[in-house]
């Protein structure tokens, strides 16, 4: 199996198609590599493609020891894929947990950066939810470990900000679900208490935020209830950022609506790619509301 090796000993799995500019697809914590299928589908006829199952995942290790697990490792990991793939620079495309990672990514590691995709970002973020999501976070890991994955992972599948995808797409959530099902307990309970439960509030990194240079896509769905306040705080303080909402979407947008999420995400590349991505300009954040002053 092809895979990468990272700083403290983790190989982590990949697979990769097409060839061109380089894209990074980073999963969230009910996804793997498979989660981006319809995207490396899409972008493989005009980019080099790369997915891969983050550690914890399979058939990426499973380190057992809790300390593998953390923010600065899921953003590091991103690095460790370009790095052993000999990539100097990416197109970096997260969702959730991988938006989480592509954040951080995006302003720890500039110069390595074409553009970033930060999609479905926010869950626990907003400061009055810090401890509900903590407390929601153990009890999803205690659940993986005590109840196992084909019901714990069903369970999850079923979340307020999922059931969008199963109205929308049943046959695409069915598989969404089954394929969580297969995931590692000790992988995602290891994740959930150390990354999703450990990770610091968007809203204490709103002066990172703001060194952001690369161009910034942020993106959610409408019904992603979570993510709709940081997404706003995200395109606030990101100087080189656009939101878009996707209508009648939830959480797993890039499965979910892949049609719409692909395109989104061609046209914000093919202007990154000719070099017409736009800076925010001063005037637009005067204070001022109608600019009559």
């Amino acid at each position: 199996m092809p895979h990468v090796t990272t700083d403290d000993g983790v190989k982590l799995y990949y697979e990769e198609a097409g060839k061109g500019l380089p894209i990074v697809f980073v999963h969230e914590f009910a996804g793997d590599w498979r989660s981006w299928e319809p995207q490396m589908r899409h972008f493989a006829r005009f980019y080099r493609c790369i997915t891969f199952s983050a550690r914890g995942f399979l058939p990426s290790d499973v380190p057992p020891d809790p300390s593998s697990y953390s923010q600065d490792r899921a953003r590091d990991d991103i690095r460790s894929i370009l790095d052993g793939l000999g990539i100097e620079k990416a197109h970096i495309v997260g969702l959730s947990m991988g938006g989480f990672a592509t954040l951080h990514f995006g302003f720890t590691y500039p110069e390595r950066c074409l553009s970033l995709v930060i999609g479905g970002c926010g869950y626990g973020a907003e400061p009055g939810k810090r401890e509900q999501f903590a407390k929601e976070a153990s009890a999803a890991a205690d659940g993986f470990e005590q109840l196992g994955m084909e019901k714990a992972g069903a369970s999850y599948a079923l979340g307020p900000t999922r059931v969008q995808f199963q109205n929308n797409d049943p046959r695409g959530w069915t598989e969404f679900r089954d394929q969580l099902m297969e995931h590692s307990a000790l992988g995602s309970a290891n994740t959930m208490r150390g990354v999703q439960r450990m990770r610091p509030s968007l809203y204490e990194l709103v002066e990172k935020m703001r060194t952001i240079t690369a161009p910034t896509l942020i993106i959610t769905g409408d019904e992603d209830w979570p993510c709709i306040e940081p997404s706003v705080l995200m395109k606030r303080e990101i100087p080189t950022s656009a939101l878009s909402i996707i209508p009648n979407a939830g959480h797993t947008i890039n499965i979910e609506t892949p049609a719409e999420f692909n395109r989104q995400i061609e046209m914000f590349l093919h202007l990154v790619d000719v070099g017409s991505w736009p800076a925010r300009d001063p005037r637009a954040v005067s204070g001022d509301i109608l600019g009559t002053k």
